[in-house]
């Protein structure tokens, strides 16, 4: 590195240090000690500091910085202080733009996006304060701009309910087969409308838009035979995986249907009552659109006085999957009941404090599914478990 990068590079870490102070993100004014300031006075060439020097001089003529000498040499010795005047004229004295002007750019960039994803709000409300979401920045525009195009080419084509590889429909929306899988976290964001829900697997992601990188099936158990479209028979035990697509609908007695959330749960529950007249079906997290399909055909074969249930996490993603699942019940003329996911259902040790957000978005959802009785209890009770907690005896 050249002396004259030196002097830059540390011009550029004052820079930094005023776009943290403007964001109020630093409290202490902007600065180079010299501390800050070793890799230039450590410098053993006389030349090598005088480079140094000018630029540090012409940053000071550009309106940008003060510069202090060694008090004892205040005539030409080194510069043992250096404070930031004007952030602006630093940046543009390095070529770079301000924090702040970023922030604003990526701002009119994303308006477009508000509308339709208002978590857009929170991510820029943390950006504001230089908060990274989910490390993430505000530099990269086009990846929210390419998610959110995502999410609408995948919800104007999800009628359809036939999965798709993910490669296959980036190559045909971006013609680029990769760049969907690295817009994973923008998706996710983006999906969930909350930059507090915990990062899902990029599979679950791709999932809740009708993409994958490999087909897995549905899987069901209990003592239930399953209409399909080449033929009709009892589950296997303890349970079957089966494609979405091939199922029609029930074709025995059925007392009771419950979605899992989760596969630990699910394996426990199939195990346990795989000889019980009742329908126990794997959601693998967001369901979807062909296992939503599937669903509603399941439930158009049902009578109307059929048991449906609904065992998920006790959180924000558990709620919000509820909410999804409830209205594919409903547009079948049910009306979907949560199974263990009541506050009093969570042993103590397992109970997770949850924020006044997470709180509020539980309820939304609880209430999205019909259950505002729950989303009341949960907003009152303020703690978040897993599925797995409590799995039943």
């Amino acid at each position: 590195m050249s002396a004259g990068d030196i002097a830059r590079d540390l011009l550029a870490k004052l820079l930094d240090a005023g776009n943290k102070h403007a964001a109020g993100a630093r409290a202490r004014a902007p600065a180079l000690t010299a501390t800050n300031l070793k890799p230039y006075s450590d410098l053993r060439s006389r030349l090598h500091k005088q480079e140094c020097d000018e630029t540090f001089l012409a940053a000071r003529d550009a309106g940008a910085v003060t510069l202090q000498r060694d008090k004892l040499n205040p005539n030409d010795g080194l510069f043992e202080r250096i404070d930031l005047v004007d952030v602006q004229a630093l940046a543009k004295f390095l070529g770079r733009s301000t924090y702040a002007d970023q922030l604003a750019q990526t701002v009119s960039q994303l308006e477009p996006l508000k509308a339709d994803f208002p978590v857009i709000l929170e991510v820029v409300g943390r950006w504001t304060g230089m908060v990274k979401v989910r490390g993430l920045g505000p530099q990269d525009t086009g990846a929210w701009i390419d998610a959110a195009k995502t999410i609408r080419a995948c919800a104007a084509r999800s009628q359809d309910a036939i999965a798709v590889p993910v490669r296959e429909f980036s190559a045909r929306l971006f013609q680029d087969s990769k760049r969907i899988e690295a817009l994973t976290t923008q998706l996710d964001v983006l999906l969930c409308g909350s930059v507090e829900e915990r990062p899902r697997a990029a599979a679950q992601v791709w999932q809740e838009l009708g993409l994958f990188r490999e087909e897995h099936p549905v899987l069901l158990a209990g003592q239930v035979h399953i209409a399909r479209d080449r033929s009709t028979g009892v589950i296997d035990a303890p349970y079957m995986g089966l494609p979405a697509a091939t199922i029609l609908g029930v074709a025995s007695a059925v007392i009771e249907v419950i979605t899992i959330e989760n596969k630990t749960t699910f394996h426990s529950e199939a195990k346990r009552r795989q000889d019980e007249k009742m329908l126990l079906i794997y959601t693998a997290g967001m369901p979807s659109p062909a296992w939503r399909a599937m669903y509603e055909r399941l439930l158009g074969s049902l009578p109307p006085t059929t048991l449906i249930n609904h065992w998920g996490d006790v959180d924000e993603g558990g709620f919000r999957i509820a909410a999804t699942i409830a209205a594919v019940a409903s547009a079948a003329g049910f009306v979907l009941q949560p199974y263990g996911m009541s506050p009093e259902d969570v042993p103590l040790e397992m109970r997770v404090k949850a924020s006044a957000r997470t709180l509020e978005r539980i309820h939304h959802f609880a209430c999205a599914a019909g259950w505002s009785e729950l989303g009341q209890a949960m907003r009152k009770a303020e703690f978040v478990a897993e599925q797995e907690a409590l799995e039943r005896g």
